[in-house]
Parts: C-alpha cells; structure tokens; sequence
C-alpha cells in the first residue's frame, strides 16, 4: 500500500479545524513546510513552526474567524496512484476565485495563480476554500 504524506497532512489539518482545534501536528518534510508558507501567505493559517528535533514536526497553527474554520474545503487532486497534471493555461480558478490551487512545478511550489502568471504548468497538488 502506498502511503501519501501529503493527504494525510490535508487530512491532519481538515480533522483538526472540524473539532476546531487551535493546531494540528504533522511529520516534517521541505514539501509539506512550502505548502504550509503557501496556507499562511494566503491567510487559512496562522503560523508553522518547527518543533522535536529528534523527530522534526511541523506545528500548524489553525485559523478561524469567530467560530468557522478559515479552511472550509481542502481536497487532494493529485495522487500517488493517479497524478493531475495541468498546462499553464489548463489551470483553471477554485471556486471562481475564491479558492486556491496549489501546485508543483519546476520552479517549486506555488499557487495557480503565481503558475498562471509565471507561464508554468505542474502537478496539482490540491485545491483550498
């Protein structure tokens, strides 16, 4: 069986706002902290930080306005056994705008907005609302 650490990430973070926890932690890995720093830029989390040395984990500090989770919907799109990968001008707008795409491409991780920009296409890793 193939494991996804990135689903399990999304999962972490969607288990945690629905109990509406202040943070959820996760395993490290330099992909799940890009995604993270994308989730805090685009304001659904707080912070991130680095915590246990020994066995590094990222602490996500969830955010909320009053008492709804910022993060409504987080939905793996790419997966080990089925990969989505978009052109440039395939990447299409989350909820009309509203939402977030976030990919990976040959310049790193970024959202479909900044790959549309920048010309790029990737795999889509998953969508945010």
């Amino acid at each position: 069986m193939m494991t996804d650490p990135i689903a399990d990430m999304l999962t972490r973070i969607r288990n945690a706002s629905m109990v509406r926890k202040s943070e959820a932690v996760v395993p490290f890995s330099k992909i799940k902290m890009a995604i993270a720093g994308i989730l805090i830029r685009e304001g659904y989390l707080l912070k991130a930080e680095l915590v246990d040395e020994k066995k590094p984990q990222i602490a996500l500090s969830l955010k909320y306005d009053g008492r709804e989770p910022a993060i409504h919907s987080i939905k793996r799109i790419s997966k080990p056994g089925h990969r989505a990968y978009v052109k440039n001008s395939d990447i299409s707008k989350v909820l009309n705008g509203f939402g977030l795409a976030i990919l990976s491409t040959p310049r790193g991780i970024m959202t479909g907005i900044q790959a549309k920009k920048e010309k790029i296409g990737g795999e889509i890793l998953c969508e945010i609302y």
